[in-house]
């Protein structure tokens, strides 16, 4: 049960804390509700463009390429992080509220993370087609069955909860020794982590669970990578290449979108560089809630299939319409 707490000294050992107290973007405290139109612009046209998605292969009658299954979980994966995000972002640009109960702290916290950790799963099972049908197109159809696309997909989603389903019970019952205030907009368990007395193990299980993933993956992936340049490489015909490149272009973006801020963010943490403030919490908001909104364009755009089926669709209402 959590308790309140009595003030104690800076090194004492404390319980949680029944709230948490958030970072909104430095410089908007004072007028918190203009940002609340982008806000909420961001979510709706992010669930609309990954709605559209799920929305087309569900409905596609013809049977799945792998590929078009990938998608459908990348944008589950984008719907689900924005939608956890979103309470917290908008509290404080409505009501610039920046106390969370723990209770809910930690049910975002899980929530943000296995739908995050899901969509790096999935970029990385992308990256894995990819390579497959560049570097092995004749073995390509009997390695990714139906049962072997079931089983990444299991994988993926035991990952994803049996990774996180610790962390929230953890972090619940580590003891703090330092002020319950993150540095984020919403709640994170390595931000939560770092306010956890020295020796608590279940920080270093926080650690353990975001290198397993936004380290090793985006490894493998630029590893996949490198195996798809070195066969394109000794493709001659340009034409070819061309095609090989136009069919890695939407997930290539994907993935630099995604981890690209991750990455920076890292640096500036490890290096200690002086980035200020609010650029370190844009960079927070760029990883999070940038590649929600734009997969959908990107994969409608440089995917032709995606691309013609939407089209197929509209122009399907557009004469159902007209026929009324």
């Amino acid at each position: 049960m959590l308790t309140l707490l009595t003030p104690a000294a800076p090194n004492s050992s404390t319980s949680m804390a029944p709230t948490f107290r958030l970072v909104g973007m430095p410089g908007l405290s004072a007028v918190p509700s203009w940002w609340t139109v982008p806000l909420l612009a961001l979510y709706l046209l992010s669930a609309l463009g990954n709605g559209t998605i799920l929305w087309i292969i569900a409905l596609e009658p013809t049977p799945h390429r792998p590929m078009h299954f990938f998608l459908f979980l990348l944008s589950m994966s984008d719907v689900g992080l924005t939608t956890a995000l979103m309470p917290t972002l908008l509290g404080l640009a409505l009501a610039n509220i920046h106390s969370i109960p723990a209770s809910a702290c930690l049910l975002q916290m899980f929530f943000v993370h296995v739908f995050s950790v899901m969509e790096s799963s999935v970029l990385l099972a992308m990256a894995f087609d990819r390579a497959l049908a560049i570097c092995r197109p004749l073995h390509y159809p009997t390695i990714l069955t139906n049962g072997t696309i079931s089983k990444i997909g299991l994988a993926i989603v035991f990952r994803c909860l049996g990774v996180h389903l610790p962390l929230p019970f953890l972090l619940a019952h580590m003891p703090y020794c330092h002020p319950q205030t993150l540095t984020h907009s919403y709640c994170l368990h390595p931000d939560m982590a770092r306010l956890a007395c020295p020796g608590a193990w279940g920080a270093l299980y926080s650690l353990v669970v975001v290198l397993s993933a936004m380290a090793l993956d985006p490894l493998l992936i630029f590893f996949s990578y490198g195996l798809i340049g070195r066969v394109l490489h000794s493709v001659a015909s340009s034409e070819d290449r061309w095609k090989a490149a136009q069919t890695c272009a939407a997930h290539l973006s994907a993935v630099l979108l995604f981890y690209l801020p991750m990455i920076l963010l890292a640096l500036v943490n490890r290096l200690k560089l002086p980035l200020p403030q609010p650029a370190h919490t844009l960079l927070s908001y760029v990883h999070f809630l940038l590649p929600p909104l734009l997969n959908p364009i990107l994969y409608s755009v440089k995917t032709k299939e995606i691309r013609e089926k939407i089209l197929k669709r509209l122009q399907r209402r557009r004469v159902a319409g007209l026929g009324e």
